[in-house]
């Protein structure tokens, strides 16, 4: 249940990073009233941003029924794969690019969570 936490929280921030994309800039300050009902109605209608919020929502649910019954000090860590899943997508489908210190730190939270892993699955031995 944490494992598709992790996925969906990366979905989430993939589609509201590519529904802001799509957003134009808010008015300024003074504009008149037609102009931030024209920028609430291209919020209002952002398919992406709104099925990000989407996955964000199921994605807590789930969070809170896997809380429930397993132990906070191993599932939550889990959670932190989700910045793994989010690196690696942005670098796929954003564009974004990678280097030596960001490949460091995600293999720490690799490392950190398979030895969380390890360490309850021998501890409930």
């Amino acid at each position: 249940m944490v494992a598709g936490c992790t996925v969906l929280g990366a979905a989430a921030q993939m589609l509201i990073k590519r529904g802001l994309l799509h957003l134009p800039p808010p008015p300024a300050a003074g504009t008149g009233v037609e102009a931030w009902l024209a920028f609430g109605f291209g919020l209002a209608t952002n398919l992406p941003l709104f099925s990000g919020l989407s996955c964000y929502g199921i994605s807590t649910g789930l969070l809170v029924l896997a809380l429930r019954y397993g132990e906070l000090s191993v599932l939550y860590p889990i959670i932190a794969l989700t910045y793994v899943w989010v690196s690696i997508l942005s670098v796929v489908l954003l564009g974004e690019t990678m280097n030596a210190f960001k490949i460091a730190g995600l293999s720490l939270i690799v490392v950190g969570v398979a030895v969380l892993g390890w360490r309850g699955a021998k501890a409930k031995e």
